[in-house]
């Protein structure tokens, strides 16, 4: 038995090398791996970029029979598979954008046992044809991604999940292994009460992503905001989330006008036009896609830079998500969010809307959770692991010199604005609680206007007390004060500021009021510090700049000539190894992650004529040395 399991792990280790062209696991994977191969049922969360597909892959290239993989949504497929093949893995899909000839000819190969692994969609899954094809065939394992749309009390719940529920009962001799980012405890046991795992293996992988970095400010001049912060990361692809069709479509026309490359994507535009969109940034054609949530599951792409969230997020897991689908290749991404009052009221417009108490609840408190994350002065990837039940220990982090958030690397302070607080609330009781937040600004600030001084309001004593600070300075503090509970803001067309039960408190001086304020730091390179002969930090060490950019280059033609996107030829990871060590033989690019047996006879070649190039052309160029990589 101890001889059987060490050549299992042996195979494993041989296959990731030669196949994946990785040298060690990730965290997790192995044990996963094993799993599936004892034939059991599994439940995962792993956090995006954590190697989800490999947990699959790997064992349904070993195993006999076909993996189906179940996928939500169709116009990722196609990447999925480029990516499996591209691997050297027999991998195919069946979906409504093939011919009637290409599902006959996937059909074939399927009955032939020429597949390791078919991508499905929940849809037809639930097909009788389907199943009855599928029971024709040995099967060696379902799995099932984006588990978490399976459960009612999940971010991305999915009517059409549910039909997997009869997986177990149609194949009870088949192992079934979900998989998904995000899951609460909560949403866990719902997964596996509804699939119906049968003691499956659990696995919540560690939700830390380190080479993520989260940060929050105040939203003022939102456009204004985006523009800058996309011109910092000129010609890094990028993920703006916006909350209405309508903001996507501003937000892209503002970035196209200004010279950068950003397309819209929405559930509005027509599904071609989505497809062209989403494949013109998979292909690094343009640099920013800006989108609302309809955009990003599963998306493949390892590239991306950063996500920026132009509007509050409804809730903690969706946020994850969302910024998980930066930096999966394991290089430093950038997290921001533009967090302002308003969004909370819109939010809070749907919520009022839900006619189920209990959903209506859970959606509240959803809600304060992301308002929490956003308003108090802790640290925020902190924040985050501890939503899904995770200690993240600070000490040791900052210990290794790594800040992880804005608050951590001291870009954002808290300052004790009880007083401000105390002037704004005086103002609000002093005027009968009957007015906006304009109104109040321009009390607080002494404005000199015919209405204020009609109402009287020019006479009361919390009159100009303000007039040394900015009406931003103000709105501010009201914002503070309402994302803190401790003032109301009633609905309808014409919003009045309110008193809440804690509003007494602060005014009679009971009770402090902090809120967050951002510092001024000196600007830090977009891509690292600089070293000689034109090396750039990356997370494995120097790179030359020069030849990473030239191999980049030397990718995207490749992509192109081979109709897929550059991040299935090699990742940028992939890249940078090659650009700090300067593989000139077969050999030396195995050496190399993500270069596996299958991409070195596809491309390797091509690389390596680059690189000897660069090398003759630039001989004072060191290269780093293989012995002493990790």
């Amino acid at each position: 038995m101890i001889n059987a399991s060490c050549g299992i792990a042996a195979r494993t280790k041989a296959v990731l090398r030669d196949i994946f062209g990785f040298h060690f696991f990730r965290p997790n994977q192995e044990e996963i791996i094993q799993a599936i191969l004892a034939k059991q049922d599994c439940f995962v969360v792993m956090p995006t970029g954590g190697g989800k597909s490999l947990c699959y892959q790997l064992p349904a290239h070993i195993m006999d029979g076909t993996c189906i993989v179940i996928s939500p949504l169709i116009s990722l497929m196609k990447d999925q598979v480029d990516a499996a093949i591209a691997a050297g893995l027999r991998a195919s899909f069946l979906n409504s954008s093939l011919s009637a000839h290409m599902k006959r000819e996937v059909e074939s190969r399927l009955a032939a046992g020429a597949l390791d692994l078919l991508y499905v969609s929940p849809e037809r899954f639930a097909l009788s044809q389907f199943i009855a094809t599928i029971k024709r065939v040995q099967l060696s394992f379902v799995a099932i991604d984006e588990a978490h749309c399976i459960s009612e009390w999940g971010h991305d719940f999915r009517p059409d999940y549910l039909n997997l529920s009869m997986i177990v009962r149609e194949f009870p001799d088949v192992p079934v292994t979900s998989f998904t980012a995000t899951a609460t405890h909560r949403v866990q046991k719902d997964i596996v009460d509804k699939l119906g795992l049968r003691s499956p293996h659990t696995v919540r992988a560690s939700f830390n992503r380190p080479n993520l970095f989260y940060k929050v400010i105040p939203k003022q001049k939102p456009g204004d905001q985006i523009l800058k912060f996309v011109r910092n990361h000129a010609g890094e692809p990028g993920i703006i989330y916006r909350m209405t069709r309508k903001s996507v479509e501003q937000t892209a026309y503002m970035l196209t006008r200004h010279g950068i490359k950003a397309l819209p994507y929405h559930a509005g535009l027509s599904d071609s036009i989505r497809v062209e969109n989403q494949d013109a940034f998979n292909k690094d054609e343009v640099d920013v896609i800006v989108a609302t949530i309809a955009f990003g599951m599963g998306i493949d792409k390892s590239n991306v830079r950063y996500v920026l969230h132009g509007d509050l997020p409804k809730n903690i897991e969706s946020y994850y998500q969302e910024t998980g689908r930066s930096g999966r290749d394991g290089e430093p991404a950038h997290c921001l969010l533009l967090f302002g009052y308003g969004d909370i009221s819109r939010i809070r417009f749907f919520i009022d809307e839900i006619t189920d108490d209990t959903e209506k609840k859970h959606a509240i408190k959803c809600l304060n959770d992301m308002i929490h994350y956003s308003t108090v002065h802790a640290c925020r990837r902190k924040q985050l692991l501890g939503y899904f039940g995770e200690d993240y220990p600070l000490l040791t982090s900052h210990a290794e010199g790594s800040p992880c958030c804005d608050i951590c690397a001291g870009e954002v302070e808290s300052i004790d604005a009880t007083e401000d607080a105390q002037i704004v609330m005086s103002a609000i009781a002093r005027t009968g609680e009957r007015f906006g937040i304009t109104h109040i600004v321009a009390v607080v600030t002494g404005d000199d206007s015919d209405r204020i001084r009609q109402l009287g309001h020019d006479r009361i004593k919390t009159y100009g007390i303000g007039k040394d600070r900015s009406k931003r300075y103000w709105r501010l503090i009201i914002d503070n004060l309402l994302a803190q509970g401790l003032i109301l803001q009633t609905k309808g067309d014409y919003p009045v500021l309110r008193f809440q039960p804690g509003s007494r408190e602060v005014l009679f001086g009971s009770r402090k009021v902090h809120v967050m304020k951002t510092r001024k730091l000196p600007p830090q390179s977009r891509r690292g510090k600089a070293g000689r002969h034109g090396q750039t930090r990356a997370v494995g060490g120097p790179y030359n700049e020069e030849l990473f950019d030239q191999l980049r280059d030397l990718r995207k033609k490749l992509a192109a000539r081979h109709g897929v996107p550059p991040y299935i030829i090699f990742n940028n990871r992939t890249l940078h190894e090659m650009a700090r060590f300067f593989p000139v033989t077969e050999t030396e690019m195995l050496y190399i992650t993500g270069v596996g047996e299958k991409r070195l006879a596809s491309y390797g070649k091509h690389f390596i004529e680059a690189i000897k190039a660069f090398r003759e052309t630039h001989p004072d160029a060191q290269p780093g040395d293989f012995n002493n990589s990790t």
